[in-house]
């Protein structure tokens, strides 16, 4: 997407009072530190050992905005991305499987997620058909065509590959085959790449699958981590230094469990902890609220192997060597909010090239901002971030609209009041 329509999008996502899910570096602050302390220690060190690191923070602390900065920053660095929600009702970590298959789900390309549109079932499409152009030719260009010799040689690199399991490259090969000269038209294979996917993810039979494509198995929860470890190895050898999997917990999700599963859950996170190291290129990274690691009934506190791996958060802003890092350690002080509404600004006269005559210079956006933050308990419900955001699109929307330029003498009062009442009524 071009720059312009980037912008048009985050104003219209913040009139909506919603966050952007592009183009986080043009309007964010904060995490500067801890970002470039990611990309130092662990992404350039993402292809000698599997890496895993835990986010802590309270509702509205910023962990969402933390993973859409880190997605960011991975695609920057040319590894893929999965944002996997662990919930009761679709993936818990006391069904691997369910994983995996969330994962494979929600993997993103940079080229997929910079062009949402796509033809493909699902992204993970996208990473297989990239592969295919990269093992025969260097190139991810996905819109060039697939000659015999192409296909041969990209086959002879991915059976070659020992790290990756036999049905996961035959499933792979059977993918490629799509896209052949001699393929079948476009309806048959859309089905057959559709048919693919679903094995990756777990779905289906594993008789009709023997059949149809013939291997062995289909990916259940006995063969789940196996198929993991070959995921690593499949998405280095296509040309990517790695894949960052960004786990969200759903709140209150371990407090749902049966105790049981709860076990299970604990076990496989024990166990994904222990083994990460021998997973080049995968970067976990898992966030929770804070009673993940306090709560007696369903924390780690409960298991004391688990609890002793990854220890309490630490009461300052987070490092990017620290094991967990405490979002609610960090605090967003007046000039990091007078910076985001210059970026916000900047982002507006990107969209709205010819409204720059009529908005807030910087010395008058600075003023405004200290006057709203001045306005704002600490404890109010509404997050101060998103009231600022409001504030300032209907500001910029009101000026740019009417064609007055900003009034120096605004009732800062009737503005904050008005802006809660709209946030209080969405919610």
């Amino acid at each position: 997407m071009t720059q312009n329509i980037v912008a048009e999008n985050i104003i219209e996502s913040l009139r909506k009072g919603i966050p952007p899910e592009h183009g986080i570096e043009l309007y964010s602050v904060g995490n500067e530190k801890l970002l470039n302390g990611i990309k130092r220690h662990h992404l350039e060190n993402i292809n000698n050992m599997g890496i895993i690191r835990f986010v802590s923070g309270s509702w509205g602390s910023g962990k969402t905005h933390l993973f859409r900065q880190l997605r960011e920053i991975a695609f920057q660095n040319n590894c893929l991305v999965s944002t996997v929600t662990l919930d009761v009702s679709s993936a818990t970590l006391n069904k691997f499987e369910k994983v995996f298959s969330a994962i494979i789900s929600q993997i993103s390309t940079p080229s997929y997620y910079s062009n949402v549109a796509t033809s493909e079932i699902m992204p993970f499409g996208v990473v297989l058909q990239e592969s295919l152009f990269w093992l025969s030719s260097q190139n991810k260009d996905i819109t060039q065509d697939v000659s015999y010799n192409s296909f041969s040689k990209a086959l002879d690199i991915l059976m070659s590959n020992r790290g990756i399991d036999i049905d996961f490259k035959k499933m792979v090969k059977e993918y490629w085959k799509t896209f052949l000269p001699d393929a079948p038209g476009l309806a048959a294979a859309e089905q057959t790449r559709g048919e693919i996917l679903q094995w990756f993810t777990g779905e289906g039979n594993v008789i009709f699958f023997r059949k149809r494509f013939e291997v062995g198995k289909i990916v259940n929860k006995e063969n789940a981590k196996l198929m993991f470890k070959s995921l690593a190895e499949f998405v280095r050898l296509s040309g990517y230094k790695g894949l960052i999997i960004l786990f969200d917990e759903a709140e209150q999700s371990y407090s749902l469990m049966k105790k049981s599963s709860l076990k299970n859950a604990h076990n496989n996170l024990l166990s994904l902890i222990n083994n990460i190291e021998s997973l080049p290129g995968l970067f976990l990274i898992y966030a929770t609220t804070p009673d993940f690691y306090s709560d007696p009934k369903h924390g780690i506190v409960m298991y004391g192997a688990l609890s002793g791996r990854i220890g309490k958060p630490a009461k300052r802003p987070p490092r990017a060597l620290d094991i967990i890092w405490n979002m609610d350690a960090v605090k967003t002080e007046l000039d990091n909010y007078q910076e985001a509404a210059k970026k916000i600004r900047k982002v507006y006269l990107m969209a709205y090239p010819y409204s720059e005559q009529y908005l807030p210079d910087e010395e008058a956006l600075n003023e405004l901002v200290s006057s709203l933050y001045d306005r704002h308990p600490e404890l109010a419900t509404v997050r101060f971030w998103r009231l600022l955001m409001t504030a300032l699109i209907m500001i910029f929307d009101d000026c740019y609209d009417s064609e007055k330029t900003y009034d120096m003498n605004l009732d800062v009062e009737e503005l904050y009041e008005s802006t809660i009442e709209i946030l209080q009524g969405e919610s």
